[in-house]
Parts: C-alpha cells; structure tokens; sequence
C-alpha cells in the first residue's frame, strides 16, 4: 500500500453487481467500493495512470477548488453589497488573489490540454465522473477515455512542469 492509499479515508459500500435482481432476494454477486475514492485516484492505483499523469490530474483539481469554479449549491449569506448607482451592484464575484491565479493556471491548463482532450479531463479529475459515465455522456465507445484522459493528463503534467 501506497502512503496516499494509507491516508486516503475509506467509505465503503456493497454494490451489486447484477443488473436487476429482485426485491425480495438479495443480489448474488455484489463488489464493495471506496466511495472517498476519486476516479482518478482510482485509474492510478490500478496502474491505468502514471503518478505524473496523476499528480498533473490532482493539481488541476485544486485548481478548480481554489478557483471556486464549481457550481454553488448553498446560499450565500454574505451582506448585500452597496450601490454606487442607481442600476444596483455589479455581479461580479469578489475573488482574492489567490482564487484569481488558480482560476488562470485551470484556464491555461484546460486550454494547453486542447479542446479535443478537455471534455474527459473535465469530467473525471473536477466533477468526478467515474470513466464509464464519461464516455457515455461523450458518446466515445468503452475504454476510449482512459487512452484520451492519459494524453490530456501528460499535456497539463507539461502545463504544470510536474517531471
């Protein structure tokens, strides 16, 4: 076990396997999975990422997170700001500086990856897709993401200067 796996938390689950089993008996075949476990993270510990790709897909991520680039999902409490005309405030947010240079090395990250290769990096490492769902949602036939993920993944390993 890796140092990462050992201070990785576990939440885990029994998930079946079979496709629909009936209500009244449980499934017979069923797989327990690691729900704290990112898809990612999941691809390098089974070998399907290099720890450079991995590491390029985890600095992206905090990226994203300091960036604040994901959706909202609660209200926000802040004090209404004062106008300084008659049109009302401006909705622009207020970003610290620290928040405004995460969002430019996401941007310049996400644009170095290309417009073909963005779309799964997007999809696995920030809104954590897990792979089959990706290539679904892209319409790409099975186990195509891994191959575009990885070549997304050493783009913005080169990006970041991750060696």
């Amino acid at each position: 076990m890796t140092s990462t796996a050992a201070n990785q938390t576990r939440l885990l689950a029994e998930r079946p396997i079979d496709p629909a089993p009936s209500r009244n008996r449980r499934s017979a075949r069923s797989v327990t999975v690691n729900l704290a476990e990112s898809p990612l993270g999941w691809l390098h510990a089974r070998g399907h990422v290099s720890r450079r790709q991995f590491d390029a897909g985890e600095q992206l991520r905090i990226d994203w997170e300091r960036g604040q680039l994901g959706p909202r999902v609660t209200m926000t409490w802040d004090a209404a700001p004062v106008a300084r005309s008659r049109g009302g405030p401006a909705n622009l947010p207020d970003l610290s500086g620290m928040q405004l240079d995460a969002r430019r090395r996401f941007e310049g990250a996400v644009a170095e990856a290309g417009p073909g290769l963005s779309d799964i990096l997007w999809r696995v490492v920030c809104s954590g897709e897990g792979m089959r769902d990706a290539e679904t949602a892209l319409g790409w036939p099975a186990r195509a993401g891994k191959l575009v993920l990885g070549l997304a993944l050493d783009r913005v390993a080169d990006y970041y200067r991750i060696k």
